[in-house]
C-alpha cells in the first residue's frame, strides 16, 4: 500500500468509525432544549441515546454475517442509506416517542460504518500495523467530542435542535461518497458463506470460543463502557447539576475528549516497548484506581466542577490505552472471520454500554457519584474478566514483523 492510499484509508475508515459517536455527541448539548420541545423530561430524552445504543448493538450482529457473505461495501452502503432516512426521520419528529424509535433505527444504520470500518482495517493493513491503525482512527474518533458538542450547542442555541439532524444526514451522504470514490473492496465476496440461523451462529460460536477474543473483548468492552457511563450522565451532571450552558457544556464536552485521544496517541508509543497485553492490564489497574479515588471525593464532596472535570479526564485517559490493544488483541487471532468477529466485538461494547445508559436515565442525577460509581463498575468488572481470561489462553496471538507470532 502506497502512502498515499494507506492515509487516504485511514482517513475515510475514521469518518465512518466517527459517524456514530458524531450521531451521540453532537445532540447532547440540545437535552434542555429537546425536553422543553417535545414536552417532558431530560430523563426521558436520555432514553433516546439509549435507544440508540440498543440499535447500535444489535445491528452489529446483523452485519457481521453480511460483511462476510458479500464483502464490504455493500451492506456498508445499505446501511449508510438507512442512516440519512433515519436521520431525516429524526429531524421530523415531533415526539419524544418518535425521537426513540427513529434515534433506533438510525443507529441500526450507522453500525454499519462501525463494523466495516473494524473489520477493514483487519483487511487492508498488516497485522502489526493493527493497533497503530486503531489508534489513528482514535485520533480521527476525537474529533467528534471536540468538535460535536461545541458544534451542537451553538446550533441549538441559535437554531433548533432539529437542525443536527439533518446535518447529520449531509454528514453521512459525504462519507457515502467517499466510500464509493476513496475506499477499496478489501474483502471477497464469499458465495459459499451461509446467512442460514445455523451456519451463522456456529461462526459465531466459532469466535466466542477462541479465549483470546473473549478475555479481550469482554474485558475491553466493559471497561470501555466507563466512557458511555461519562456520555450518558455528562449533560445531567454538567448542565443540571452544575448548571453550565450548553456552549459551555460543549467546550467542556471536547476539553475532557483530548485525555481519551492524547492516551491513544500516546500509545503508538508504548506499544513499540510493551506489549498490548501489558499495556492492557496496567491501564486497567489505574483506570480501578482513579474512578475508586472518583467515587471516595464525590461522595465526601471534595470535588466541585473543577474537581469533576479532572477526575473523568483521568478515567477517560485510561480508557484511551485500554481500547485500541483489547481491539487488536481480539481481531489478531482471525482472517477468515474478521467481519463477525469485529460484530461480536462490537455487539459486547455496544451492550454493555446500552445497559450503563439506560442505568443513567433511571436516576435523577443530583451529583457525579452514579456517574463514578458506574466507572469504578465497568474497570473493576474488566479487570477481573482480564484476570479469569488470561489462564485460559494457551498460546497468546500477538503482532510481530514477521505477522502472528504465539507466544
Amino acid at each position: 500500500m502506497t502512502s498515499k492510499r494507506y492515509f487516504t484509508s485511514v482517513m475515510v475508515l475514521g469518518s465512518l468509525t466517527a459517524l456514530a459517536p458524531f450521531s451521540i455527541d453532537m445532540y447532547l448539548p440540545g437535552f434542555p432544549d429537546i425536553a422543553k420541545s417535545l414536552n417532558t423530561t431530560t430523563e426521558k430524552v436520555a432514553l433516546s441515546l439509549s435507544s440508540f445504543f440498543i440499535g447500535i448493538s444489535a445491528g452489529q450482529l446483523l452485519y457481521g454475517p453480511l460483511l462476510d457473505k458479500y464483502g464490504r461495501k455493500k451492506p456498508l452502503y445499505f446501511g449508510l442509506a438507512l442512516y440519512i432516512i433515519a436521520s431525516l426521520a429524526c429531524y421530523y419528529a415531533d415526539s419524544i416517542e418518535m425521537l426513540i424509535v427513529t434515534r433506533f433505527f438510525q443507529a441500526l444504520g450507522s453500525c454499519a460504518a462501525t463494523v466495516a470500518s473494524i473489520a477493514m482495517v483487519r483487511d487492508l493493513f498488516p497485522v502489526k500495523d493493527n493497533a497503530k491503525v486503531f489508534a489513528l482512527l482514535i485520533l480521527i474518533l476525537g474529533a467528534s467530542p471536540m468538535i460535536a458538542p461545541t458544534v451542537g450547542g451553538y446550533i441549538t442555541t441559535n437554531f433548533s435542535w432539529h437542525i443536527i439532524f439533518l446535518i447529520l444526514a449531509v454528514l453521512s451522504l459525504l462519507i457515502t461518497l467517499a466510500v464509493i470514490f476513496l475506499l477499496p473492496e478489501s474483502y471477497k465476496p464469499d458465495p459459499n458463506y451461509s446467512l442460514k440461523p445455523k451456519p451463522i451462529i456456529n461462526g459465531f460460536l466459532t469466535v466466542l470460543k477462541e479465549p483470546q477474543f473473549y478475555t479481550y473483548a469482554i474485558a475491553g468492552g466493559i471497561a470501555f463502557s466507563g466512557l458511555f457511563a461519562y456520555v450518558s450522565a455528562s449533560p445531567l451532571v454538567f448542565m443540571d447539576v452544575f448548571k453550565v450552558s450548553g456552549k459551555v457544556y460543549g467546550w467542556i464536552f471536547a476539553l475532557l475528549s483530548v485525555g481519551f485521544i492524547g492516551s491513544s496517541q500516546l500509545n503508538s508509543a508504548l506499544i513499540k516497548r510493551y506489549d498490548s497485553r501489558q499495556v492492557v492490564q496496567v491501564a486497567l489497574i489505574i483506570m480501578v484506581s482513579a474512578s475508586a479515588l472518583f467515587v471516595l471525593a464525590a461522595s465526601q464532596g471534595w470535588l466541585g466542577l473543577v474537581g469533576t472535570i479532572f477526575m473523568i479526564f483521568i478515567v477517560l485517559c485510561c480508557v484511551g490505552l485500554i481500547s485500541p490493544n483489547t481491539s487488536a488483541l481480539s481481531l489478531a487471532p482471525f482472517e477468515k472471520n474478521a467481519g463477525s468477529a469485529s460484530a461480536l466485538m462490537g455487539a459486547f461494547q455496544m451492550s454493555i454500554g446500552s445497559l450503563v445508559s439506560i442505568g443513567v436515565s433511571m436516576f435523577k442525577a443530583q451529583s457525579a457519584i452514579p456517574m463514578a460509581l458506574l466507572m469504578l463498575a465497568a474497570s473493576g468488572m474488566g479487570f477481573v474478566v482480564l484476570l479469569i481470561g488470561k489462564r485460559n489462553i494457551k498460546k497468546p496471538v500477538t503482532a510481530s514483523d514477521t505477522g502472528f507470532v504465539a507466544h
